[in-house]
C-alpha cells in the first residue's frame, strides 16, 4: 500500500512539474499556441466537448472497443501461447506464421479489415484483438517454454498427471510472463484503437482526433491524446497492483 501511495505521489509531482513548465513556456511566448496550446486552452476545449456531449460518448465507445478487443486477444494469446510452448507439433506449425505476423502493424491491416468486416464495430474489434493477441501470445509462449526442467521432473516424480502438471506447474511458472504480456497488450489495445478509429469510424477518441485535425483544432487533438495517456497510465497501474497480488511469488 505504501508503495502504491508513493507511486501516485510521484506521478502527481511529475505531472504537476510538467504543467508548471508548460504553462510558463506558454505565458513566455516560447510555444506557438497554434501548434502547442496552453494547458488552460486544452482544459477549455475539454469542457467544450463535455458540454457538447461528445467527450464522454467518445470515451465510452472507445473503452468498449478496447475492452472487447483486449478480452478476445488476451484469451486467444494465453491459450495459444501455452499450446505452442508445450505441444511441439503446435509450436512447430504455428511459430513461423505468428513470427511473420508480428511485424505487421494494425494500421496496415485497417483497409483489409474494412474489406473483410465492413466499417462497423467488427473491423475495429479485429484490429485491436490482432494486436493484443500477438503481444500476449509472444510473452506467454516465452514464459511457458522457459520452465526449468527440474520443475517438470519433480512434478512427475511425485505422480502428477498431465493436467495437474499443466495447471499446478506450467501455468504458475509462466504466470509472470503472462501478466507482463497482458500488461503490454493493454497498452497496445489503445494504440491499435487509434488505428481502428482513424478509418471508417464516426465516434471514439481516435476519430475525434482525426476530425480535430481537419479543422486545425490542436487543442481538441491534445484533449484526445491526454485522454489516451491517462487511460493507459491508469490501466497500467491497475495491472501492476493485480500482478503483485496474483503473482506474489515473483516478488519473493
Amino acid at each position: 500500500m505504501n508503495h502504491s501511495i508513493a507511486r501516485v505521489a510521484q506521478l502527481g509531482v511529475s505531472l504537476g512539474l510538467v504543467l508548471v513548465l508548460w504553462s510558463a513556456a506558454s505565458l513566455a511566448g516560447w510555444l506557438n499556441p497554434d501548434f502547442v496550446p496552453a494547458p488552460g486552452t486544452i482544459l477549455h476545449a475539454a469542457l467544450e466537448q463535455y458540454q457538447e456531449g461528445v467527450l464522454m460518448a467518445d470515451l465510452a465507445i472507445s473503452l468498449k472497443r478496447s475492452a472487447v478487443g483486449f478480452a478476445l486477444g488476451a484469451v486467444l494469446g494465453v491459450v495459444l501461447g501455452l499450446l505452442t510452448a508445450r505441444l511441439r507439433p503446435v509450436g512447430y506449425t504455428l511459430h513461423p506464421l505468428l513470427n511473420i505476423l508480428r511485424p505487421i502493424p494494425a494500421i496496415a491491416l485497417a483497409p483489409l479489415a474494412i474489406v473483410w468486416f465492413g466499417i462497423g464495430e467488427p473491423s475495429k474489434y479485429f484490429l485491436i484483438t490482432y494486436t493484443v493477441f500477438l503481444a500476449v501470445w509472444l510473452n506467454t509462449d516465452h514464459g511457458a517454454s522457459q520452465i526449468a526442467p527440474t520443475y517438470i521432473r519433480a512434478s512427475r516424480s511425485l505422480g502428477a498427471g498431465t493436467w495437474r502438471e499443466f495447471f499446478e506447474v506450467v501455468v504458475p511458472a509462466a504466470a509472470p510472463h503472462i501478466v507482463s504480456g497482458l500488461r503490454l497488450g493493454a497498452a497496445l489495445a489503445f494504440l491499435s484503437l487509434v488505428a481502428a478509429e482513424l478509418t471508417g469510424a464516426s465516434s471514439g477518441i481516435g476519430y475525434r482526433i482525426q476530425e480535430s485535425r481537419q479543422f486545425f483544432r490542436t487543442d481538441r487533438m491534445f484533449v484526445g491524446l491526454i485522454e489516451l495517456g491517462l487511460l493507459g497510465g491508469l490501466l497500467d497501474f491497475v495491472f501492476v497492483q493485480i500482478s503483485r497480488r496474483l503473482v506474489h511469488w515473483e516478488q519473493s
